[in-house]
C-alpha cells in the first residue's frame, strides 16, 4: 500500500495565539484546540494544519504528514527507510516515520487500529 498524498502539515511555533490568528487571517478555521497550546486548523478540503507551541529555545520546524489508509497494510518499498514503525498516538491516529535519501524525516499517518 502506498501513501495517499498530504494529510496534514505539522507546525511548531513559539506563540500559539499569534500563529492561530495568522492562519485564521489566511482563511483557516480552528477545528479544535487542546489544553496545552496546540490544535488543528483547516481551510476547505485541503490538508489540516496542526500547530503546537514549543519553548522559545527550540527550533520551529515544519513537517508534512503523508496519509496512509491502513497502517497494517503498509509496506515500505525498497529505498524507504522506516525509522519508527506505526504506533498509536495520543490524538487518535497511528504514526510512523520514514527517512528520505537526503536524510529528511517524513511522518506517515493512518487511522487508529480497528478494535
Amino acid at each position: 500500500m502506498t501513501t495517499q498524498g498530504i494529510e496534514a502539515v505539522f507546525i511548531e511555533t513559539h506563540n500559539w495565539g499569534k500563529a492561530v490568528k495568522f492562519f485564521q487571517g489566511l482563511g483557516y478555521e480552528l477545528e479544535f484546540e487542546t489544553d496545552h497550546n496546540s490544535g488543528q486548523l483547516r481551510n476547505g478540503d485541503g490538508p489540516s494544519l496542526f500547530v503546537a507551541e514549543v519553548p522559545a529555545d527550540r527550533e520551529t520546524p515544519l513537517q508534512l504528514v503523508l496519509k496512509v489508509a491502513d497502517a497494517d497494510a503498509f509496506e515500505a518499498a525498497p529505498g524507504v527507510e522506516v525509522v519508527t514503525p506505526f504506533e498509536a498516538t495520543h490524538f487518535g491516529t497511528r504514526l510512523a516515520t520514514v527517512r528520505d535519501p537526503d536524510g529528511r524525516l517524513w511522518n506517515l499517518q493512518a487511522p487508529a487500529a480497528q478494535q
